[in-house]
């Protein structure tokens, strides 16, 4: 592959280099394992995806870029530790194509990173005698986290390689140049390399379609957009910038997915743009979504009034087992991000429609349809009155049903209860809890002794209606202590419930410690009051 057979490039939609010290010594440890093993068999470095016609040297490099870099800068290590002449100059010629007129080969480096770091690697990487320059650069030297890595990882390389002798290095280059095989896959479309690398179990770090869409945009545009795209994905982060096409895909299709992202974003959101349009995706769809959805994850919305308001509701959304409701989100902030009272409506609305089809285990499908029929109603200018937030009378009363039941066995569903009724209780609804631990507790506990009090003060049939409903529950910051969960109530209030400072960080816990016994009757009236302030402050 070091050869003038192929000329290759990273394109800019690509992510940067980004291989950590870590994973470069285990590609060297590989290396080094091959070699020690002293027999002919050849050592398989995985497989590389191209974008590359028949018989042309261009390769746009779909998978391979972090190992191609890699090896680059190994390569060039070695170059610089050797002798002139020998495997030194066979080495540079591996890393720039020397030209040839006769073949109208051009003298250029044989790899050629992404725009911002292809002059730095060229500089002290590919020209010899320059690493040890790169690894003597700080770190105000390197404008980009690819330069960084590219410096530490040749630091990291050079340190081992240089305690070598030369024998020992001629060895591993040798074996990197004689018996080391990729397999080169090559494809004439970018398509088509995509599903290639999809079914592949390739080496390297994944392309997502985040990734190709950048490549259908960015190319009609100039290196200002490419910025733009790229401080949207370093903002967010690579997981949540690629799941942010799936909640763009939602808030423009209004349907749930019936295909995979890759063949219905581009029919349902970018033909919309392309490519008369490709900067207004920038600015007006890609760039203030990525900021609403980091205002939504990071509770970083910021006003004048009321920003604490939204961001409570933002943690509360959070909590919730499904990101279902983040298009919908993420269509308020884009368009009322302005507008602090109707966020707070709005996202209020939204946690009650949430939180009542949470707790009612409503599946996927249903959930996503409801939500569907919500930006439906948005984007037709119904706002706060839009009739898909409605619960009809079937859905209040089955939410009031799960309420009342036994909530302690819904793992899923218990604590977001608990926790949306201490706030209730606590008489503010921006109250936030932050504890590392938050546990989910029983007061009558669920196995009592033999010789147990809770045996005098509850039949069997009472334990088996109340130990785990509402009313016999409370929350604590810490984890279970198995041995004082059997404690008899006065014992269990004191050395339990009570934090090292005396009180109870939750006023849920709090309505326990200020009761001096622990009843079916006091449970019966307490669990009417629960629901009943849980009912109202959901409307149901």
């Amino acid at each position: 592959m070091f050869s003038s057979d192929y000329d290759f490039w990273i394109p800019d939609y690509q992510r940067p280099y980004a291989w950590e010290v870590e994973q470069a010594g285990q590609l060297l440890d590989d290396l080094v394992e091959a070699v020690e093993r002293d027999d002919d068999e050849p050592y398989f470095l995985g497989s590389m995806v191209l974008v590359k016609n028949d018989g042309a040297a261009d390769s746009e490099v779909i998978d391979g870029q972090q190992r191609l870099t890699t090896l680059t800068i190994l390569l060039a290590i070695v170059r610089d530790l050797a002798e002139p002449g020998g495997i030194r100059d066979s080495l540079g010629k591996m890393i720039i194509e020397p030209g040839d007129e006769l073949l109208d080969l051009e003298a250029k480096p044989r790899l050629a990173l992404k725009k911002r770091d292809q002059a730095f690697f060229r500089t002290y990487v590919q020209t010899p005698g320059r690493v040890e320059e790169l690894i003597a650069l700080n770190d105000t030297a390197l404008k980009t986290d690819a330069q960084k890595s590219i410096r530490d990882n040749a630091k990291a390389l050079r340190e081992v390689l240089a305690r070598w002798d030369e024998e020992s290095r001629r060895r591993l280059v040798k074996m990197i140049s004689a018996r080391t095989f990729l397999v080169i896959v090559t494809t004439p479309n970018l398509t088509s390399a995509h599903r290639i690398f999809s079914v592949m179990n390739a080496r390297g770090l994944d392309l997502s379609p985040a990734d190709i869409f950048k490549s259908k945009v960015i190319g009609l545009l100039d290196d200002e957009y490419a910025t733009k795209w790229d401080e949207a994905e370093v903002m967010l982060g690579r997981s949540d910038f690629a799941d942010l096409f799936l909640y763009i895909r939602m808030i423009f299709a209004k349907e749930r997915a019936k295909q995979d992202l890759m063949t219905e974003f581009p029919k349902q959101v970018l033909d919309q743009y392309l490519p008369g349009r490709a900067a207004e995706f920038v600015d007006d769809v890609l760039v203030p979504y990525a900021e609403a959805y980091e205002q939504i994850r990071d509770f970083g919305y910021e006003a004048s009034a009321k920003a604490e308001r939204v961001n409570s509701w933002f943690r509360r959304l959070s909590q919730i087992d499904n990101s279902d409701w983040l298009p919908p989100a993420l269509w308020a902030m884009r368009h009322h991000g302005d507008d602090p009272v109707w966020l707070d409506g709005f996202l209020r609305k939204l946690e009650r429609l949430a939180a009542s089809m949470f707790i009612r285990r409503v599946y996927t499908t249903p959930r996503v349809v409801r939500y569907s029929n919500l930006l439906r109603e948005l984007a037709a200018g119904h706002g706060l009155d839009s009739p898909a937030f409605d619960l009809d009378a079937d859905e209040r009363a089955e939410t009031v049903r799960q309420l009342d039941g036994p909530l302690y066995l819904v793992q899923k569903t218990r604590k977001y209860v608990l926790l949306r009724l201490d706030e209730v209780l606590a008489g503010s609804s921006g109250v936030t809890h932050d504890f590392s631990i938050i546990t989910v507790e029983h007061v009558l506990p669920q196995n009592p002794k033999a010789d147990s009090a809770w045996l005098d003060a509850f039949t069997a049939g009472a334990r088996a209606t109340w130990t785990h409903r509402l009313a016999n529950l409370v929350l604590l910051n810490r984890t279970k202590n198995s041995q004082a969960q059997n404690y008899d109530f006065e014992t269990k209030k004191h050395k339990y419930f009570l934090s090292r400072s005396g009180v109870s960080a939750f006023p849920l816990t709090s309505q326990v410690l200020a009761q001096s016994e622990w009843t079916p009757a006091l449970l019966e009236t307490r669990q009417k009051e629960l629901v009943r302030t849980l009912a109202e402050e959901w409307e149901l």
